[in-house]
């Protein structure tokens, strides 16, 4: 069981608090269906990407999958290629997530992941979905850090665990650290080459999860697919210092 890495500091570690938290997220929210099956959304603290965050999350409101794949970064653990973790649950304060063990075999099998619980352990990119997934009725997740990887093998592990039972997160933040200013055209130009599904159009310091964010754009492309940006901001925009800030953006595949 791997207990919660970043509880108590990225969202509230009380359960209760943290219901109430994510429940006001959602309600800030217009009730909308969403039809699509693929999406990105950013993983800093509730507080400052959440209502980005919520964007995607109320939208899924009333859906059901048999499965959330969330594709992110590894922050903490140096990677090569995909890891997927051993364990069968993960703890949150909300209680358990059921872990798709099956599938991560499958991509262990197909030599798309290695089975390694060590990226995982500290990784908060992942962690921070859960809550939002467990509230709104998901029971099955399947974290995969992202490191450095080549793009089309990323599609490839995309491509072979997506489904249509299967939902797709794509975990990224922005552009970091930069002025409000230069963020918000840095994050123009990266948004500008998401909607072109221009996987080669991700820089190296235009989004954390660029690894994970490539591999999802080629995937998204190769499937004829269509982005719709739902919502882009910087922590600067949520209250925080307007000299150092952090891009997040929510997006639908379609």
């Amino acid at each position: 069981m791997r207990p919660p890495a970043v509880a108590g500091s990225f969202y509230p570690a009380d359960p209760d608090e943290l219901r109430s938290t994510i429940r006001g997220l959602l309600a800030a929210v217009p009730e909308e269906t969403a039809p699509e099956s693929a999406f990105i959304v950013p993983h800093a603290g509730y507080r400052w990407s959440g209502p980005t965050a919520a964007q995607v999350y109320g939208r899924l409101r009333g859906r059901s999958a048999q499965s959330v794949l969330i594709v992110g970064p590894a922050h903490r653990v140096p990677l090569w290629g995909a890891a997927v973790p051993t364990q069968p649950a993960w703890a949150t304060p909300l209680g358990d997530v059921t872990i798709d063990t099956q599938l991560a075999a499958r991509l262990v099998d197909l030599g798309l992941a290695a089975a390694d619980d060590g990226p995982h352990g500290p990784e908060h990119a992942h962690e921070v979905q859960v809550p939002f997934l467990q509230l709104l009725g998901f029971s099955k997740v399947l974290p995969v850090c992202v490191g450095a990887a080549e793009t089309d093998a990323v599609a490839a592990l995309i491509e072979a665990a997506a489904g249509p039972e299967t939902l797709v997160l794509c975990s990224t933040d922005l552009s970091h650290y930069l002025t409000q200013e230069a963020a918000e055209a840095a994050d123009a130009r990266t948004v500008g080459a998401i909607e072109r599904l221009d996987a080669a159009g991700i820089g190296e310091r235009d989004a954390c999860g660029r690894y994970a964010l490539r591999g999802l754009l080629a995937w998204a492309n190769g499937r004829g697919q269509a982005v719709r940006v739902l919502h882009k901001a910087t922590s600067g925009d949520e209250g925080g210092p307007r000299d150092r800030v952090v891009g997040y953006l929510a997006a639908a595949l379609s």
